[in-house]
C-alpha cells in the first residue's frame, strides 16, 4: 500500500504551469497532498513541448505533474471564477504564476482573498514580482538566467556566456516555493492565519551565484568564466584519463595528498607550489597537466572508483542514460517505474511518511467532473 506521506490531508489549488509552479507542486504532491491542477481549456502550454510525445503529451509535462489531479476551468470567465472559490472554500494552499495582475483582474486580490479564506496560504510565482523596475515584466528562465548574472559566470574563459543547460531558476524557484509553502503552514499552526509568499525567479537566479558573488563583495574584482574549474579551491576540475574525462573534487589538502599517492607521486603534493589550496590555485596552470598526465593511463571508472574509494571526491563525467541507470541511481530509488510511466524519484527521504507514486500525470480535465462535485460546485457551461 502506497505511504500518504507527510502532507496527506493537505489541499493545494495549483494554478500552475510551465515549471517552476509544477516543479513546486509534484514536491507536495508526492508527499501526499492532494493536488488538483487547474488548467485552462487549452492546457498547459507543456502539453506540447516535444518531441519526444506518450499519447500526444510531451515528456516535459509527464515529468513535473504527477500525483496531481487535473481538471479544466476558464477562469476568465465568471463560471470558471466561481468554480476556483467553491475549490479554494476547502484548500489550504494557493499556488499560481499568472502575470502579476491577472488575478487582481479577476477581483481576486490578496486582500479579497485574505477576507474570504483567512487561513489560506497563496504562493505566488513570478518573473521579477510585481512592483519595481521591472515588475510585472514576463520571466523566463534563460532570460533570467541572463540578466541575473548566471550566464556570465557560465562556460569557458574563451567562450561566450553560456546558458546553464538545465533550467536552473525554474528549478529553484519551485524549490523556495516549496519551502516557502511549508515555511507558512507551520506558521498557520501558531497563528491560525495564511499568508502571501512571493516568488521571483529572479531573486532565486541572484541567490544561485555563490561562490562568486562572495567572492565580488569582499574583492570587489569581477568574476571571470572559469570552464569546469571551481574558482575557489585547486584541483576542481574535469581531467583527461584514457576513456572518458573525471571530475576530481579535492576539497582540502589531506585529499590531495591522498590523490597523489594513489597516483604513484606522492611528492607532487610535497612541492611548495602546490602544498596547500591557497598554493594550487595560484599554480593551477601548472597542476592540471602534471594530474592529467598522472591519469591518462587510467580507464576514467576504474580510477574514479579507486580513488573515491580511498577518500578522494571525483567522479566519471557521464551521459545522461548511465547516470540514471547507474546501480546507485537504482540502490536509491531515483527511477520510479509504474505500469507505462517512469520518471525521476524523490530526493527527499522520510522514514516514516515517504513519498510515493499514486497516479500518473493527469490527461487534460480527467478529474474535472469528479473534482467539482466533491466541492458542491456545478461544472462551468
Amino acid at each position: 500500500m502506497a505511504s500518504q506521506g507527510a502532507l496527506a490531508g493537505l489541499t493545494v489549488i495549483d494554478l500552475t504551469r510551465i515549471l517552476s509552479g509544477p516543479y513546486c507542486t509534484q514536491i507536495l504532491a508526492d508527499h501526499g497532498a492532494d493536488v488538483i491542477k487547474v488548467e485552462p481549456p487549452g492546457g498547459d502550454e507543456t502539453r506540447s513541448w516535444g518531441p519526444p510525445f506518450a499519447e500526444g503529451t510531451a515528456s516535459y509535462y509527464i515529468g513535473v505533474n504527477r500525483n496531481k489531479r487535473g481538471i479544466v476551468l476558464d477562469l476568465a470567465g465568471k463560471d470558471g471564477q466561481q468554480a476556483l472559490h467553491g475549490l479554494l472554500e476547502g484548500a489550504d494552499v494557493l499556488i499560481e504564476n499568472y502575470k502579476p495582475g491577472t488575478l487582481e483582474k479577476w477581483g481576486l486580490t490578496r486582500e479579497a482573498l485574505d477576507k474570504r479564506y483567512p487561513r489560506l496560504v497563496h504562493c505566488r510565482i513570478s518573473g521579477f514580482g510585481a512592483d519595481g523596475p521591472m515588475g510585472g515584466l514576463p520571466g523566463y528562465d534563460a532570460a533570467v538566467q541572463a540578466v541575473a548574472g548566471l550566464m556570465s559566470i557560465n562556460g569557458r574563459p574563451e567562450d561566450e556566456p553560456l546558458r546553464m543547460g538545465v533550467p536552473i531558476v525554474d528549478l529553484s524557484a519551485g524549490l523556495n516555493a516549496a519551502i516557502g509553502v511549508l515555511m507558512a503552514l507551520y506558521e498557520r499552526q501558531r497563528s491560525g492565519r495564511g499568508q502571501f509568499i512571493d516568488i521571483a525567479l529572479y531573486d532565486c537566479g541572484l541567490s544561485l551565484l555563490h561562490p562568486y558573488v562572495a567572492n565580488y563583495f569582499l574583492s570587489g574584482k569581477t568574476p571571470n568564466r572559469v570552464g569546469n574549474a571551481h574558482p575557489n579551491i585547486t584541483p576542481y576540475d574535469t581531467f583527461a584519463t584514457a576513456t572518458t574525462p573525471i571530475f576530481l573534487a579535492v576539497g582540502n589538502d589531506a585529499q590531495f595528498q591522498k590523490l597523489c599517492a594513489e597516483l604513484g607521486r606522492p611528492a607532487v603534493a610535497e612541492e611548495a607550489r602546490f602544498k596547500t589550496n591557497g598554493d594550487r590555485n595560484r599554480h593551477r596552470a601548472e597542476l592540471k597537466p602534471i594530474l592529467e598526465d598522472l591519469l591518462r593511463p587510467h580507464d576514467c571508472e576504474a580510477i574514479a572508483d579507486r580513488l573515491i574509494k580511498r577518500g578522494v571526491p571525483c567522479g566519471p563525467v557521464r551521459n545522461l542514460p548511465d547516470a540514471v541507470n547507474s546501480d546507485h541511481a537504482a540502490h536509491r530509488g531515483m527511477v520510479v517505474e509504474a505500469g507505462d510511466y517512469k520518471g525521476m524519484g524523490w530526493p527527499i527521504k522520510l522514514s516514516r511518511t515517504p513519498a510515493s507514486f499514486r497516479s500518473a500525470p493527469p490527461k487534460l480535465g480527467e478529474h474535472t467532473d469528479a473534482v467539482l462535485a466533491e466541492a458542491k460546485m456545478p461544472e462551468p457551461s
